[in-house]
Parts: structure tokens; sequence; C-alpha cells
């Protein structure tokens, strides 16, 4: 039943939206509305297959969590540090670090959701950090590639396009790769 629930508030959300075929010109998410309707896991990383930069900010990556993350998001158990759905960037004029993974930039932004729609073909974020301001995301996730990734372990292969918007800066279309983390 809660994912009938979650499929019709969707539903709700792309017919009020007007959603164009194109991810390119896909709107955002209405503010404040939070939804997931995933029958697959979709858990992960998803990040660019090209760089994509914004100033001297670089798109490093959008986190998906797993279902859990997301009910006890929608439930009303939010942190100021970590959110269901969230994208990061690099500052790329930063110091590089030693961190237990590797080597990674000093500063990064982590932007959290003020609005999200998930669902087995579309991730749709919208959030706002201090760094870069408002942040959006909408892509068309492509589950056939997303499996075969999953199985590989982290293939090359694209599994979402998307259009990427920060700030007053122009939309960017991006292609994001799946990885499943450490």
């Amino acid at each position: 039943m809660r994912n009938l629930i979650g499929l019709a508030v969707g539903l709700l959300l792309l017919a009020s939206c007007d959603r164009p075929e194109s991810p390119a010109e896909a709107p955002a998410p209405a503010a404040t509305v939070f939804s997931h309707s995933m029958s697959a896991d979709l858990s992960g990383y998803y990040m660019p297959a090209s760089e994509v930069r914004i100033g001297k900010w670089s798109f490093d990556h959008v986190f998906v969590g797993q279902a859990q993350e997301f009910q006890a998001w929608e439930g009303g158990s939010r942190s100021g540090t970590f959110g269901p759905v969230m994208l990061q960037f690099d500052d790329v004029t930063s110091p590089m670090v030693q961190t237990e993974t590797g080597e990674a930039r000093s500063v990064t932004a982590r932007v959290l959701p003020t609005a999200y729609s998930v669902s087995d073909t579309y991730i749709n974020f919208q959030g706002r950090s201090p760094e870069l301001g408002l942040v959006r995301f909408d892509g068309v996730l492509d589950p056939g590639a997303l499996a075969t990734s999953r199985r590989n372990l982290g293939d090359e292969g694209v599994v979402v396009t998307g259009r990427l918007t920060v700030g007053d800066a122009p939309a960017q279309t991006v292609s994001l790769r799946w990885w499943g983390g450490d």
C-alpha cells in the first residue's frame, strides 16, 4: 500500500509539472515534497561519466540511500548532515588531503534535499547549500543499465542521464555511472 501511495504522489508531482520528455528540460520537484516509490534497490553513488564543473566546484556524485533511509526522512527523522538523496561537490582549488579511501579535496559541499521524488526510473532532487545556493537535479534512470552495473560491481556504463542546475549557472546535461561504494 505504501508503494502505491508513493507512486500516486510521484505521478501527481509529474502531472502537475507538465514533465517534458527530455531530462534536459525536466523541472525540479515542488518544494518540501519528499516521496519515493522504488521496487528495486537503487542505493549507491551516481558519479559523472565526465567532469562537470561549476566555477571552482566539481560535481562529485549523487548519493541514493536504502529504503529505510527514505522512510526515516519522510517520517520526520532528519539529520543536518545526511539525507536519503544528496549531492556532493568538491572545491577544486582546495588542497588534497589523505582520507581512509585515498586522496580527496579538503573542501566539499554536501547538498541535502529540500524536496525529492525518486522511483525506479527517475531521480528528481532539489536542495540548497550555503556554498552553492539552490541545486536541482532531474535525471532519468535506466533500470537495465543499473542492473548490469550492479551485477558487475560498478560498470563504467551510463545509468542516469539528466540535468544539473547550480545557483545561477546555466543547466548542464550530465551522464552518471553507478558505484556501490566501499
